[in-house]
């Protein structure tokens, strides 16, 4: 099992930034793929970005160039880097783990985004 804990959401401004966390355990960190999706109310969950265990990096296209995912195998944890926050971000962001490339098991219980002015 894996356990997820995603912080960092809150009030955004738009053209603002915002870093959100997700802390694993359970498992050797190192070894799982790593993702973030997101869920706007009335919408379906999205994939906005995904590491794997080698750190290779893929971004839903409408956030690329705008947020940034990494991951922190020392300290169990991968971020999302959000940059030029538009409205349209706003929704509940869910960490997701897997052991399988783009099988993502594990779930977090997400930390909600609200982007507005």
């Amino acid at each position: 099992q894996v356990q997820l804990v995603e912080s960092g959401g809150g009030l955004a401004q738009p053209g603002g930034s915002l870093r959100l966390s997700c802390a694993a355990s359970g498992r050797t960190f190192s070894i799982l793929h790593m993702a973030w999706y997101r869920q706007a109310p009335g919408n379906q969950r999205e994939l906005v970005a995904s590491v794997t265990n080698a750190g290779r990096a893929n971004y839903a296209d409408s956030v690329k160039g705008r947020f940034t995912i990494s991951r922190d195998n020392a300290n169990n944890t991968v971020y999302l880097q959000m940059t030029n926050l538009k409205p349209e971000d706003t929704a509940s962001y869910y960490c997701a783990a897997g052991v399988m490339l783009y099988q993502y098991d594990f779930w977090g219980q997400g930390t909600r985004l609200t982007v507005s002015s």
